[in-house]
């Protein structure tokens, strides 16, 4: 700030305070004071404290000095003669004990400010020396720094590099073993849609063959038993998608922790190959003071160490699921197997009971073919002999008929009537002896032919059983997949 009393230009002439007892010389006084009012006879200086001692101003007896004189006043004063000033009635001249006084001062000021001055510039030198060799100690030191970090950010680099590739190569061998669960998985499907058809075609079975039989249970277990392969198979393959997702997850992090870290690398020996003739290098004002930091050595080395420890376990877990789908592929095709074998097994052992029941069943419906044809010429027969007996009927009931027309005591019962009425009763008897032959060989017929009926009945039931089991069953479980389908390798 411009001290009171002084210049802008004095204050950087001068670096210490002028006594307030030295003035300049009175003929530059004069000097100011003449240019300054060229037309007044009668001039005023003062010299005030408060005021610039370069500079002075004059108080004269103009109207703007003096607004309350009258008119006459003015004209009075104007009709005076000049008064010329004497500069002793307003200032007092210097002593010379003051001039050398003066003088004196100066010198010892000039003294002092040379004095200080060389020893500012001994100090500044040294002071110089001094912080270039503590800049250049500091530089080469935050230069170590860099360079120790530098390697600390590769050895963790190298790590994660390692753990990274390990990463990748377990979740591809899940993957792989994910894929062959699936594929195992939809290779039971169409095992199990047999297993369904061959218990909907057996539904197809007629009349007494629609037995629950030993078939029908284990086609029922093999369902039961693809059902729980499949379940075991859908929930490893749940685990195994829950697993990948665990092994995507850390490897994100382990890639993401390597990106960071590689661009670190990167900033950090770009930094540490920096010198002062460096292109690039410039000023950036208050990033000192930006704290932008988020971690410090020990939880940043912890937050790679944690990646690498989670990884690491995810790999291990990933190692025990993928042996367990392993292990649950061969158990599962082993079980499906097993109760194929079964089945077929059944199958084969009621398709022989079928095929003999169906060959006595011919057997017998020969014979009942053979039975109805001959009773059917026994009917014929019985037919035969009562149309025979009828025509000794109607002789013996037409003589007996015109014997009645015989005229009054020729009325006699005599023997030849009474073997008349013998003869038509024997006939009649035999008549209806024959008639019930007849009817009871009609009825043996019937039920011939009811027997054959349901012979060729149970014999198409037969038929269609061993159609069903041994040309819809058989023919379709022919088809089952091989145990390396089961298992998802092809």
């Amino acid at each position: 700030m411009e001290r009171v009393g002084c210049t802008l230009t004095a204050t950087y002439a001068h670096p210490r305070p002028t006594p307030t007892n030295f003035l300049p010389a009175i003929s530059t006084m004069a000097s100011s004071y003449r240019d300054r009012f060229p037309h007044s006879n009668l001039t005023h200086s003062l010299s005030l404290p408060w005021r610039p001692s370069t500079y002075y101003k004059v108080a004269s007896s103009f109207p703007s000095v003096a607004p309350y004189c009258t008119r006459s006043q003015r004209a009075s004063e104007n009709t005076m003669l000049p008064f010329v000033s004497n500069r002793t009635t307003f200032f007092t001249r210097y002593t010379p004990d003051d001039w050398y006084r003066s003088n004196l001062t100066n010198y010892q000021e000039s003294n002092t400010s040379r004095h200080n001055s060389e020893k500012l510039r001994v100090d500044t030198s040294r002071l110089i020396q001094d912080k270039h060799q503590q800049t250049r100690k500091t530089q080469a030191d935050t230069t170590q720094n860099l360079g120790e970090r530098v390697n600390d950010i590769g050895f963790w680099k190298s790590e994660i590099i390692h753990e990274l590739d390990e990463m990748i190569g377990e979740t591809n061998a899940l993957t792989d073993v994910k894929k062959r669960l699936e594929r195992a998985l939809t290779e039971t499907e169409a095992h199990l849609q047999v297993a369904r058809e061959c218990l909907f075609h057996r539904e197809k079975r007629m009349g007494i063959d629609l037995v629950h039989d030993e078939v029908e249970t284990q086609l029922l277990t093999e369902v039961d038993t693809i059902l729980c392969c499949q379940e075991r198979m859908k929930l490893h393959l749940d685990k195994a998608i829950a697993q990948l997702a665990a092994n995507r997850a850390s490897q994100h992090e382990l890639e993401k922790d390597l990106s960071d870290k590689q661009t670190a690398y990167r900033i950090d020996d770009k930094c540490h190959h920096l010198r002062n003739t460096s292109d690039g290098v410039s000023y950036f004002r208050g990033v000192e003071r930006v704290d932008a930091t988020v971690s410090v050595p020990e939880s940043w080395a912890k937050f790679t160490d944690d990646n690498i420890l989670r990884s690491q376990s995810e790999r291990a877990a990933s190692a025990k699921l993928r042996d367990d789908i392993e292990n649950l592929l061969v158990v599962t095709a082993n079980e499906m197997w097993n109760q194929f074998n079964k089945v077929n097994l059944c199958f084969t052992n009621r398709i022989a009971e079928t095929a003999d029941a169906k060959n006595k069943i011919q057997m017998h419906l020969a014979k009942t073919l053979q039975e109805i044809f001959q009773t059917e010429m026994t009917i014929e027969s019985i037919k035969k002999a009562i149309k025979d007996k009828t025509a000794f009927l109607k002789v013996a009931q037409t003589r007996l008929d015109e014997r009645t027309r015989r005229p009054n005591i020729e009325l006699c019962r005599d023997m030849a009537q009474l073997r008349l009425v013998n003869e038509v009763h024997e006939v009649d008897d035999t008549i209806q002896t024959l008639q019930q032959r007849l009817r009871d060989a009609e009825d043996t017929l019937q039920s011939l032919v009811h027997t054959k009926a349901t012979l060729e009945h149970d014999l198409a039931v037969k038929a269609n059983s061993l159609y069903i089991d041994q040309e819809k069953c058989m023919s379709m479980r022919k088809s089952y997949p091989s145990t390396l389908r089961l298992v998802g390798f092809c």
